[in-house]
């Protein structure tokens, strides 16, 4: 089995700016390395969830430290109460035919 390299942010916004922070949310450039990328919201709109899969941790790395990605966060501040974040490498699981 292949590893994936996973980074998920967890953010909690302010009430009423989902929409302000979606747009602020969207990577300019799409970073070099991005093999996938999701987005999961709470129901109350309250939480947003973003997972992204890389080709190797260094891509990652670069994307986390680049001038792209420190204005891209500035653009999201203004939204943001309270944001947690991991990197993870980890494996498929198997889920056997029923």
């Amino acid at each position: 089995m292949r590893d994936h390299f996973v980074w998920v942010t967890t953010r909690r916004i302010k009430p009423g700016t989902l929409e302000e922070f979606e747009r602020a949310w969207r990577p300019e450039p799409y970073p070099e390395g991005l093999l996938q990328a999701y987005a999961y919201w709470s129901e109350d709109g309250l939480e947003i969830t973003g997972v992204s899969f890389w080709d190797k941790r260094e891509s990652c790395d670069s994307w986390r430290g680049s001038e792209s990605e420190t204005r891209r966060r500035a653009a999201m501040a203004p939204y943001v109460v309270q944001e947690r974040e991991g990197f993870y490498v980890g494996r498929e699981l198997g889920i056997p035919v029923r």
